[in-house]
């Protein structure tokens, strides 16, 4: 296995967390499209360290922090969605923009 094999699968799942995130109506659906997103940045740090870096844990720390991180983002936006679902009944993202106005 390669740096280009590991970056390709990178922007792979890069690709479709950020498609998953901009065609989604659902909140859920967003959320996982971004950690998908995430994810794609973890393989990002591992791989660069693993092929080019001259301390290779350098890049699980950092997608270890990316990880505690995402886990705090996702924490809080799903206590978000759960505190719009008990109030609006509804997660679609178009019904909710309404409530802008």
């Amino acid at each position: 296995m390669t740096l280009g094999y590991c970056l390709a699968l990178a922007f792979g799942l890069f690709v479709i967390g950020a498609y998953g995130a901009m065609t989604r109506k659902n909140i859920v659906g967003i959320l996982i499209s971004i950690e998908l997103m995430l994810n794609a940045a973890n393989i990002n740090f591992v791989a660069f360290a693993h092929f080019h870096a001259t301390d290779s844990t350098s890049g699980p720390i950092f997608s270890a922090f990316v990880i505690a991180i995402a886990a705090c983002e996702m924490a809080v936006a799903l206590a978000i969605v759960v505190s719009m679902f008990r109030r609006h009944k509804n997660l679609d993202i178009d019904k909710l923009r309404e409530l802008h106005g």
